[in-house]
């Protein structure tokens, strides 16, 4: 959740609560993620990690002018450069964070002693992952907010339900896999662990929580909120709340300037979000780790306790 939404102080929440907090690293610099991971742990206990992007292709200027005639936004006189991936992982490695995640390929690990975890959306990514090395696999289905990890194949190949996508990701490899995508209470807890996952991993399920930088707007839009995977908003294909604006721009046919520029030409912020946005519940995240916790052992005894009756 990068770009604010997750902050700090939200990381440091759910790690006291008994999560693995995450940093949403991609868009800092080294100097930020170094004061991020020193507020968080300054905020609470427990484990954190830190999320950043595999190295990505610069962006060039084509596109700019026709996508800024048709947003009505100016581009800047200079578009913000994206922060050097080495620096930012030599910035992860000496805070000395127990996990470091990634999405959008597989960057290279050598010197990381972390605990590692790669973002698949298909089977072929998952192996591809256990093969470079990782120590666990996110299985990052259809539903899910935000960014799509997909690296080997074209999105539109690549969106798999995180129903089916966990248990043959499952089968496919022998590192621990964590679920992800449209989970947002303990049922769904309950059910990716009956899939065989290990783990979920949540993150529109914490937009509306007390220390979420998620804006107003953003948070109330979750309540009934129609989502679509689309590159209108960022350049790269994006789960995202559908506004007006996300149809006007898919309406005119144009392709989008290379990620990230669109984000630097758009009147509104994206607001990212997932197929059960609507079950965001705004509590403080410490509340909300803890009714997780309620829900997933009562969903997992309901589904995993065999009913004998009739003998």
């Amino acid at each position: 959740m990068a770009g604010g939404i997750s902050t700090p102080r939200l990381a440091a929440a759910v790690a006291g609560a008994g999560g693995l907090g995450s940093i949403a690293g991609a868009m800092l610099g080294p100097d930020a993620i170094r004061a991020a991971v020193a507020e968080a742990r300054a905020g609470g206990g427990g484990p954190l990690a830190v999320n950043l992007f595999a190295p990505l292709p610069r962006p060039t200027a084509d596109r700019v002018a026709e996508w800024a005639a048709l947003t009505g936004v100016a581009p800047p006189a200079r578009f913000p450069s994206p922060p050097d991936f080495a620096e930012q992982l030599a910035a992860v490695v000496g805070t000395g964070v127990p996990v470091f995640s990634f999405t959008f390929g597989i960057p290279p690990l050598d010197g990381v002693e972390a605990f590692t975890i790669g973002t698949a959306t298909t089977v072929e990514e998952a192996v591809a992952l256990e093969r470079a090395g990782v120590d666990a696999v996110v299985a990052q289905g259809f539903e899910a907010g935000g960014h799509r990890g997909t690296f080997l194949a074209p999105v539109e190949r690549s969106l798999v339900g995180t129903l089916a996508l966990v248990p043959q990701v499952v089968d496919a490899v022998s590192v621990p896999v964590i679920a992800s995508g449209g989970i947002m209470d303990g049922r769904g807890v309950a059910a990716a662990l009956r899939l065989g996952a290990q783990a979920v991993q949540l993150g529109t399920c914490f937009i509306r929580c007390t220390e979420s930088g998620a804006s107003d707007a953003h948070k109330r839009a979750l309540a009934g909120a129609e989502t679509a995977v689309t590159k209108v908003l960022t350049g790269r294909h994006a789960r995202a709340v559908r506004t007006p604006l996300v149809d006007r721009l898919e309406a005119s046919g144009l392709e989008p300037p290379d990620y990230p520029l669109p984000r630097s030409l758009s009147p509104e912020p994206p607001m990212l979000a997932g197929q059960g946005a609507r079950f965001a519940r705004e509590l403080p995240a410490a509340e909300l780790m803890a009714a997780l916790e309620e829900e997933t052992s009562a969903g997992f005894w309901k589904v995993a306790v065999p009913d004998h009756r009739g003998g």
